[in-house]
């Protein structure tokens, strides 16, 4: 019911004839405005009953009817206006690298495509951009341009751990991450803190992974496979959260002793290295001495084995000739020794100088014919033992 200041003066009355406190308008508790001294006079508050009055008197001027009471029809139009203007506050747009989860009373009713987009406004719906495409950094063990002059800062307290062997290795590392688009609202409602939880698992990660391994080999040669185990590791982890996170890339910076021993562990890796090389150079010299060895080696044996198949065969064929010599000899003894005379004979003097003697001539020394040394090639030297060519032959 609309209020009109017609007679009573108010919501709280306050008539001109009221008693006690003369014919001035009264407060909600009956009592008259409060003025300094006993007069009208003084500071005196604004008029509240006044202020409404005003205020009811320009919604008149601006709903229809007029003056009187506001109408159904002024009532049904503000409530329509105000649904229009309440339901254009929930068009919003999502970005080309953008995806919008659209919530209603807390609850994921789907998500938007990148463009014009509509979604109850507050306070019953909220919606949730979220940039999918956007690659996202996270560092472990320094700080980009936190130093001086714009350097890494080094935070100890995470690059420093402990290895396989006892040892402190200084590693620093970056993981590269984005958000997986067919799970972004894992992204927006598993994770309260996106970047702190990629951070934590990343170290988590970092230092399993570490605690398997020698310090020498990570040092040298395991740097990337420990990348690769640990994108294994924190894939693994995120998906069991079901976070919606992508681990794409994971760097291993930089792995180094810690700087107190750092010099220490240079030369030693130094040491190391010379030791290798000089066992590389042994290596590649007994891979060439070796072969040689075991050639010459099987040569002498070869060379062995066939002396010893000639003797043993020489031997054989001896002693089968005996054998058959023995058979010839018990059929015919006489001539088979004078068979063997003769053979022998053969043999002994037909490689020697010989003298002929006829003893028919009282023993004279017989000149000869040398056809053997005249039938003899120019340059050809005599046979060892033998006379010159010339040479008399006599025999006393």
């Amino acid at each position: 019911m609309p209020w009109n200041n017609q007679g009573g003066g108010g919501p709280w009355g306050g008539g001109g004839t009221g008693g006690g406190g003369g014919g001035g308008p009264r407060g909600p508790w009956g009592q008259g405005p409060q003025g300094g001294g006993g007069g009208g006079g003084g500071n005196q508050p604004p008029d509240l009953e006044e202020l409404i009055r005003r205020s009811q008197e320009r919604l008149k001027n601006v709903l229809p009817g007029g003056g009187g009471n506001i109408g159904a029809k002024g009532i049904a139009l503000i409530a329509v206006l105000g649904l229009i203007i309440y339901g254009l506050t929930g068009f919003y747009t999502v970005s080309q690298n953008e995806v919008g989860v659209n919530t209603v009373f807390g609850r994921h009713i789907g998500n938007a495509a990148p463009g014009l987009n509509w979604n109850p406004p507050a306070p019953f719906g909220t919606v949730y951009k979220v940039p999918v495409t956007d690659v996202r950094r996270t560092e472990i063990g320094y700080r980009s341009g936190g130093g001086p002059r714009g350097a890494n800062r080094e935070v100890p307290e995470e690059s420093l751990m402990l290895t396989g062997d006892e040892n402190i290795v200084d590693i620093d590392l970056e993981v590269q991450w984005d958000v997986n688009a067919a799970q972004v609202a894992n992204f927006v409602f598993q994770l309260q803190n996106p970047e702190g939880t990629v951070k934590a698992v990343a170290e988590s990660a970092l230092r399993e992974s570490i605690g398997r391994r020698n310090i020498q080999n990570i040092l040298t040669v395991d740097q990337a496979a420990i990348a690769s185990e640990i994108r294994q590791i924190m894939q693994r982890i995120m998906d069991d959260y079901q976070s919606g996170v992508n681990i794409r890339v994971v760097q291993l910076l930089s792995a180094l002793p810690p700087t107190q021993v750092r010099n220490a562990f240079l030369d030693v890796n130094a040491a190391q290295q010379d030791q290798t090389r000089v066992q590389n150079e042994a290596r590649t010299y007994a891979n060439q001495v070796v072969p040689e060895a075991r050639g010459r080696a099987s040569q002498i044996l070869q060379e062995a084995e066939a002396y010893r198949d000639r003797v043993v065969a020489e031997a054989s064929g001896q002693a089968s000739r005996f054998t058959q010599v023995f058979e010839q000899y018990r059929q015919a003894p006489d001539v088979t020794r004078e068979r063997m005379f003769l053979e022998t004979m053969e043999r002994i003097l037909g490689g020697t100088d010989k003298v002929i003697i006829d003893q028919a001539g009282g023993n004279a020394v017989q000149p000869f014919l040398p056809l053997d040394q005249i039938m003899r090639r120019p340059g050809q030297q005599p046979p060892a033992g033998g006379p010159a060519a010339g040479a008399p032959r006599t025999q006393r």
